[in-house]
């Protein structure tokens, strides 16, 4: 005969223990806010908590070909592409968009805001050795930078031009104490405008497109890796549901990324 039990002298069960999905990504998808958004909605419909290390885009790519994350966010396509064709990475997917500005002083001493294009706004401020801070760190943002200067046949050397060496956050500060000019993702500046006497002084050129991509590192290369895990973060991103949130997301009142999962 099998004996009943009662329900409520059954000890009831922890919820298993989250497991772990690490993140690298770039500094723009950070200091934005926009992650701190997003994967609560991600991490409350999976077991997973999502560990987001923070690099720029060179270094982020480096941490998942050294095994060291599951997937990374970041947006450099060009080398996004050529890490795939070498290996590292699998199934790669754009995700959202915005783009680069140039930011400097509201008095504009180098007048680059009446430029006609982008390359008029590299050689007047080469031409003025107005203050440029370049993030200097392999990120994204840097690789793109330094194609805008070659695109201009401008190579940019002299003590006008400043390394920093650092995420955009504090170049854009660097940038503000030098009474400088740089490029930025319009996000991060958007995120830190109140605290910077920096305006917009040129946007809007295509060659200014700021392209986010997401994938999986390769479970060939690190079976240790947690590769459903990616996939599952991969497809939430790419979902009708991850797609609408990022439109939504605009804590400053403006659209930060548009969303272009196909």
């Amino acid at each position: 005969m099998v004996m009943g039990c009662n329900s409520s002298t059954v000890p009831s069960q922890d919820p298993a223990p989250k497991q772990e999905l690490i993140l690298g990504t770039t500094t723009s998808t950070y200091d934005s806010g926009l992650l701190d958004y997003l994967l609560p909605y991600f991490e409350e419909a999976n077991n997973y908590e999502v560990k987001v290390v923070s690099l720029g885009t060179g270094a982020a790519l480096e941490l998942g070909k050294n095994g060291d994350c599951d997937l990374v966010l970041v947006h450099a396509k060009e080398a996004e592409l050529d890490m795939v064709e070498q290996g590292h990475y699998i199934d790669r997917y754009d995700v959202m968009y915005n783009d680069f500005v140039v930011v400097g002083p509201a008095a504009d001493p180098a007048a680059i805001k009446e430029a006609a294009n982008l390359n008029d706004v590299l050689a007047t401020i080469s031409n003025t050795q107005s203050p440029f801070i370049s993030r200097g760190d392999d990120s994204g943002t840097h690789k793109k930078e330094l194609a805008v200067w070659s695109a201009a046949s401008i190579e940019p050397i002299g003590s006008w031009y400043v390394a920093a060496g650092s995420g955009m956050a504090d170049t854009l500060r660097m940038t503000d104490e030098k009474e400088g000019y740089t490029l930025t993702d319009r996000a991060t500046y958007l995120s830190l405008r109140d605290t910077l006497e920096l305006d917009i002084l040129f946007e809007g050129d295509v060659n200014l497109l700021n392209q986010y991509g997401i994938m999986a590192v390769n479970p060939q290369n690190w079976p240790q890796r947690d590769y459903e895990g990616a996939k599952l973060l991969t497809e939430f991103f790419i979902s009708a549901e991850g797609q609408e949130l990022i439109a939504n997301f605009k804590p400053y009142g403006d659209t930060l990324f548009f969303p272009n999962a196909e």
